[in-house]
């Protein structure tokens, strides 16, 4: 068995997600298994190299996870010829500048979202490195979850017929930080770092539906600052500028609406954070991260609309569940080992950074719908 070993730059670790999806569950993971099989008697050998800003808490995850490969210097990093891939999971507001200049580094690419701060910004990086000749790849991770792969199964098999609605729940409740510490960074609530649900989940959103149902045509946004005033990591409150609530209704390519709510200021209570409900004529299904149930017109009940006495039927139960029917991966990592071929075995692979620009500008458009009170069309995105 011949080793390959590639070296990735890991920008951002430190993060929560970062660290969890990226280095642990995914990188970490795929040396835990000896490495990722390539055929042919050769397996791939991730080595990261981790990057922050932070030295004593880059040196604490390096002892923690036994690696001894870590800086502070990001340029002596790209300057490494050593060093074949480039990741960015840092703060919205310093990616897009990390991202070119290891672009010029001659750098391949792999990236969280949004790639960039505005359209213009995340169309220069698509651009740039299209013409640099790097491999780039965006994270759309919720594509290869579960409930949404046994989803696209019902999709492709044509379960629905034609395809009328989606709708869309997301959210929990983060705490406000004063009496219990909140489960996201503050920065999450001012839009001057780059916050907002809308900038974090309108991009989710778009791959999601551009890959399931179809491209979004128009959108129409109502957004909120419900919890105007939080506490940060410190303790010390802070007044809350950006969107923590996002209401949005997407026209899809074909004719079926999707509705999905966005919320950090919600209390759950559904079976999973996030569910989407798919209607065609010929049957409906709700998937979530994990579990997709369905029903079949022809098991479809006869519901009577009747306020004056109680419900007579457990509607839950009328439903039935999609089998596994195959063994799922941790979505970041079924990702990252795409990326990882797409690199070194020139694999196809079209999550890019032009499909990440396509998130920006759902995102941006978002919010200039709830600015203007009005629906915009989304034009195609082009290089």
């Amino acid at each position: 068995m011949t080793r390959r070993t590639v070296r990735i730059a890991m920008n951002g670790v430190t993060g929560r997600m970062g660290h969890r999806q990226h280095l642990v569950r995914s990188i970490l993971a795929l040396r835990e298994q000896g490495g990722l099989d390539l055929g042919d008697g050769e397996t791939l050998w991730p080595e990261p190299v981790l990057v922050g800003r932070r030295e004593p808490a880059l040196r604490a995850l390096a002892e923690r996870h036994g690696l001894t490969e870590w800086s502070t210097d990001l340029d002596a990093v790209l300057a490494d010829d050593t060093v074949d891939i480039y990741f960015d999971a840092q703060v919205t507001s310093a990616r897009a500048e990390a991202i070119t200049r290891a672009v010029h580094a001659g750098k391949h690419i792999y990236t969280e979202k949004p790639t960039a701060a505005d359209l213009a910004g995340a169309l220069e990086l698509a651009r740039l490195a299209t013409e640099k000749g790097v491999k780039h790849g965006v994270v759309q991770d919720k594509l290869f979850l579960p409930g949404l792969l046994k989803l696209k199964r019902l999709v492709d098999g044509g379960f629905f017929g034609e395809i009328l609605s989606v709708r869309g729940e997301f959210g929990y409740w983060v705490f406000e930080g004063d009496w219990q510490d909140a489960q996201r960074p503050s920065w999450n609530y001012r839009s001057q770092d780059g916050g907002g649900i809308v900038v974090d989940m309108f991009p989710h959103w778009e791959y999601v539906l551009h890959e399931l149902f179809g491209r979004v045509t128009s959108v129409t946004a109502q957004v909120a600052t419900h919890v105007p005033r939080r506490w940060d990591e410190q303790g010390k409150p802070y007044d809350a500028t950006a969107d923590d609530a996002a209401y949005g209704i997407f026209q899809l390519e074909g004719g079926a609406v999707a509705q999905i709510n966005s919320s950090w200021t919600v209390r759950v209570n559904r079976d999973e954070l996030v569910e989407f409900q798919v209607d065609g004529t010929h049957g409906s299904a709700v998937a979530g991260l994990r579990n997709c149930r369905v029903q079949h017109r022809s098991t479809t009940p006869k519901p009577v609309w009747n306020p004056d006495i109680p419900a007579t039927e457990s509607f839950r139960e009328q439903w039935q569940e999609v089998p596994d029917n195959a063994e799922f991966d941790n979505g970041f990592k079924a990702q990252w080992e795409l990326f990882l071929r797409h690199v070194v075995l020139d694999e196809p692979y079209h999550w890019d950074l032009l499909a990440g620009a396509r998130g920006v500008q759902l995102a941006e458009l978002g919010l200039r719908s709830a600015a203007e009170g009005r629906r915009l069309d989304v034009p195609e995105v082009t290089l």
